[in-house]
C-alpha cells in the first residue's frame, strides 16, 4: 500500500520533473522516454527521477549514466524518510552514450532514458522528450536530439561507435 507522505512526493515530484514516458505497450526502439534534468547535478536530480519511476519499474536499484556528461556524482543518492531510507546507486561509465541514463529497478527490468540536455531551450527541450516517448519510436538518441532541433554539448563527447 502507497503511503500518503510517498503521494504527495510524488505529485511534488511531478510538478518540478520532466519526464516522458513511453505507454506500458510491447517496447521499441532504443528508449523508453525522455527525461530532462534541470542541471547536471545527478546527486541532486536522481531522488525525483527514481521516485518518479517507481510506478513502473517498483523500487529503484540504481542508475546509470555516462561520466563525461555530468558533474561527479555521489555513488548513492538518498530518496527520503518515506521510502524507509532507501538509497539508489548511482553508476558512472565512461563508454555509456552521454545522451542515455538506464534506470533499473529491484526487479531487474530497465528504462532507459533519452537524456535532453539542461542547457536545451523550452521548444526543443519539451519536443525531444515528446519524441522519445512516442508509441512506435525507434530513432537513435542521437538522431531524436537533432529531430528536435537540440545541438550536442561540446564539452560532452559523442558516445563511442563499434568498430566493423
Amino acid at each position: 500500500m502507497t503511503s500518503v507522505p510517498q503521494v504527495a512526493q510524488v505529485a511534488a515530484d511531478a510538478a518540478w520533473l520532466r519526464l516522458s514516458l513511453k505507454s506500458t505497450a510491447p517496447v521499441t526502439g532504443y528508449v523508453d522516454g525522455g527525461w530532462w534534468p534541470h542541471s547536471r547535478d545527478l546527486g541532486a536530480e536522481a531522488s525525483a527521477l527514481a521516485r518518479a519511476v517507481t510506478l513502473r519499474l517498483g523500487p529503484v536499484r540504481e542508475i546509470a549514466y555516462a561520466l563525461a556528461a555530468w558533474n561527479p556524482a555521489p555513488r548513492h543518492v538518498g530518496l527520503d524518510t518515506t521510502t524507509e531510507g532507501r538509497r539508489v546507486r548511482l553508476v558512472g561509465f565512461a563508454s555509456q552514450d552521454p545522451s542515455v541514463v538506464l534506470v533499473t529497478g529491484t526487479s531487474g527490468r530497465t528504462l532507459g532514458l533519452l537524456v535532453v540536455p539542461p542547457e536545451t531551450t523550452d521548444p526543443a527541450g519539451h519536443d525531444a522528450m515528446d519524441r522519445a516517448a512516442r508509441a512506435g519510436n525507434a530513432e537513435s538518441p542521437s538522431a531524436l536530439l537533432a529531430a528536435a532541433g537540440v545541438r550536442p554539448d561540446p564539452r560532452v563527447p559523442a558516445p563511442r561507435r563499434a568498430r566493423p
